[in-house]
């Protein structure tokens, strides 16, 4: 079976300002297979959200390769679907309406496209918020709806960059257990960046680590051996869960001083 994402040797460098080349990115290679939820941790400003980018046809790597099931990529990913951590919701249209404008763009009649919007809001537990505007939604809901905008397109691939990362812990939690439960019914392959190696244990089945920067690298890459379905609360009782954090700990920790130093320094 093909891989859905393959990111083959990719250097990522940008010029700066005086002339030179800041070299992001250095010989990173990841496969996700198709069906599979991978996890990429590392250090602030260690191109885990390039890579998501890459992966998502933003951005070109300066050298390397990236395929998509098999073919190589050259401009957007048509088959992926893109989460940020920021709020992609318009404030002048309805969670209903945001939900919609995915379909309608893709010349979905408005009407088709409503009803359809209506049933994934459902799904997210929003049935009843389809005509609230997003200032009246709370920062989960406003997630949901995001969720929501993303999935009802039904994309092969999930990328999604700190989703989560503004919410508080209990909301996190119940936002988590909702995307294991989404995922779980059509295995979409997902790429996942995330700051938490907690977050990232609970909901993957891989998780990658990157090196601090300049020329980050993938320095790890670990199965996660617990079983589905998760219960994200529940699973961080089990001992596999703090033997696996602890093993990867071990060596993400070198990298998050190393990153903090460099910020300090900066």
């Amino acid at each position: 079976m093909a891989a859905a994402v393959s990111l083959n040797n990719v250097d990522v460098a940008f010029r700066l300002a005086d002339g030179g080349t800041y070299r992001a990115v250095a010989q990173a290679s990841l496969t996700v297979a198709d069906g599979e939820f991978v996890a990429i941790v590392g250090p602030t400003g260690c191109g885990k959200s390039t890579l998501l980018n890459i992966a998502a046809g933003l951005l070109a790597p300066f050298s390397g390769g990236v395929e998509i099931y098999d073919a190589g990529l050259s401009g957007l990913n048509r088959q992926a679907g893109y989460l940020f951590q920021a709020d992609a919701l318009f404030p002048w249209k309805t969670a209903a309406d945001n939900v919609a404008i995915g379909l309608e763009i893709a010349g979905i009649a408005a009407s088709e496209a409503r009803a359809r919007a209506q049933q994934w809001l459902s799904r997210v537990g929003l049935g009843t918020f389809g005509d609230r505007y997003p200032h009246m939604l709370s920062g989960g809901q406003r997630k949901r709806v995001g969720l929501a905008q993303v999935l009802i397109r039904n994309p092969k691939i999930l990328l999604m960059d700190e989703p989560f990362g503004p919410l508080d812990a209990q909301t996190r939690q119940i936002m988590g257990n909702l995307l294991l439960d989404l995922w779980s019914a059509d295995k979409k392959a997902v790429l996942f960046v995330t700051h938490d190696l907690e977050e990232a244990i609970a909901l993957s089945d891989r998780v990658v680590i990157m090196s601090a920067g300049p020329a980050a690298r993938i320095i790890g890459d670990w199965k996660v051996p617990l079983a589905r379905p998760r219960d994200i609360a529940e699973i961080k009782l089990d001992k596999a869960f703090h033997d696996l954090h602890r093993e990867i700990w071990q060596v993400l920790r070198a990298e998050v001083i190393k990153g903090y130093a460099q910020t300090e320094a900066a």
